[in-house]
């Protein structure tokens, strides 16, 4: 009897928790609304994608020259859309299961506490990384559109703007899920083909310079070879967006006729070809038009003129407001789950607004001290970058499907692993030489 009882009263409580749990979980960003259309899914990936890294493209060609440039651009596209066709497939692979955060994939595949360890510390990494990066380059381009637009009034602290753009996410931050960014989301992918456009249209506009040289710029072999890869890594950041994308697909509504994936892929397919769109002409024409004079954001390298340079940065700004967010809303997922589930605070929205601003401060706060934009580009771009987006997904491949050895699939993850491990070595190298070189000159907050 007292057995019975005790079943009972455990049945019970196990009901209160699921009910307690189904709460939390429609409560929590990312799995709390299931239907999103796929263009959706493209807007979202655009946004993640194509980040204010297009515009330091022709500069990175200019660091790897014409033929490994060309290649590795090429390479890089093709490569993250087999492993972003991974993702989206191994989303829905157990029946009547979704895995709608990247950890819980890597769960599956390494086990529950090695998957938590391997996957969370490295997409928060990125994460954060990109969040704190675009603080920068929002500040930068509004600074710069300031600039141009009044160039003979007094000149603003970098740090200053870099609180106006902050201004906007202490706002933005409390839209509740995916599905609420959806029109934040597609105004940024409209305007980070828009100014692709500009920069490349523009740079043919002025043409090819006088006495343009294709040669590497640096004097010394050395540094030669740590732009070659500070280059990488920008161009790994360039094409990071995996770390969004089952989250993305979250939003999806899926049943047995119609999965997820299929809406998904569409979305994506979409997405990648805007992305060559975008990367690809501006890439190849500002370093076919600057060679290897052309600065480290092509839009400086165009200072006139004025107006359309002045729209190109605002339509940055507009576009980096978004991909902020896209980015934050996983990091949001976490650290409401570690408050709800770990720490058993109640859902509340007073909570959700309390812990979302402390991170958006902090982010700011990171921002205004060390804004070394592009040697951190190619620092976090290898460490955390190259990881979540060319080989995780590879190796989660092996590890569930056990493809045949030297089977066709089984070479292409082996080769994607292997040159993503190569990228993670070495371009945290050179982005780390930039930062030690910018360092010695630089005055906080100045």
């Amino acid at each position: 009897m007292e057995i019975e009882a005790s079943n009972g009263h455990n049945n019970k409580t196990n009901v209160e928790k699921s009910e307690r749990e189904r709460q939390i979980d429609e409560w929590l960003p990312i799995a709390s609304e299931r239907n999103a259309k796929w263009w959706y899914s493209a807007f979202h990936n655009i946004t993640a994608m194509v980040g204010a890294g297009v515009l330091s493209l022709p500069y990175a060609m200019s660091q790897l020259g014409w033929g490994p440039g060309v290649v590795i651009m090429v390479l890089s596209w093709i490569i993250t859309l087999y492993t972003l066709w991974q993702m989206v497939e191994m989303h829905e692979m157990v029946p009547g299961k979704r895995f709608d955060r990247y950890h819980e994939l890597g769960q599956h595949a390494f086990g529950e506490k090695l998957g938590l360890y391997i996957v969370v510390p490295q997409q928060l990494v990125v994460e954060v990384a990109t969040n704190i990066i675009y603080m920068v380059t929002g500040g930068t381009s509004l600074k710069k559109f300031h600039d141009t637009v009044c160039p003979s009034c007094k000149k603003i602290k970098l740090t200053f703007f870099i609180m106006i753009f902050a201004s906007v996410h202490f706002v933005l931050s409390h839209l509740p899920n995916f599905n609420s960014l959806s029109g934040v989301s597609l105004a940024a992918a409209v305007m980070s083909l828009s100014y692709s456009t500009i920069a490349w249209a523009a740079s043919v506009d002025k043409g090819v310079q006088e006495n343009v040289q294709y040669g590497y710029k640096s004097g010394s072999a050395a540094g030669t070879v740590f732009n070659f890869f500070n280059a990488l890594g920008s161009v790994a950041f360039a094409y990071a967006g995996h770390n969004v994308v089952l989250e993305i697909q979250a939003t999806i509504p899926s049943t047995a006729e119609k999965p997820s994936k299929i809406a998904m892929w569409r979305g994506v397919v979409v997405a990648y070809i805007v992305v060559a769109l975008c990367y690809f002409p501006v890439a190849f024409i500002g370093y076919w038009m600057f060679g290897n004079s052309v600065d480290s954001d092509i839009l400086v390298s165009l200072e006139k003129p004025a107006w359309l340079i002045a729209m190109a940065n605002m339509f940055v700004v507009i576009h980096v407001i978004g991909s902020y967010q896209v980015y934050a809303m996983p990091v949001f997922d976490m650290i409401e789950t570690l408050l709800v589930k770990i720490l058993k605070f109640k859902p509340t929205t007073t909570l959700r607004f309390v812990a979302r601003n402390i991170y958006v401060a902090f982010t700011m706060f990171i921002a205004v001290t060390f804004p070394f934009f592009d040697g951190l580009l190619g620092f976090f771009g290898g460490f955390a970058f190259a990881p979540t987006t060319y080989y995780l997904p590879c190796i989660m491949w092996l590890i569930i499907y056990k493809p045949k050895k030297y089977s066709l699939s089984w070479w292409t993850n082996w080769i994607c692993i292997v040159l993503g491990v190569l990228l993670m070595i070495i371009s945290p190298i050179g982005g780390l030489r930039t930062i030690i070189i910018k360092a010695k000159t630089y005055k906080f907050y100045s």
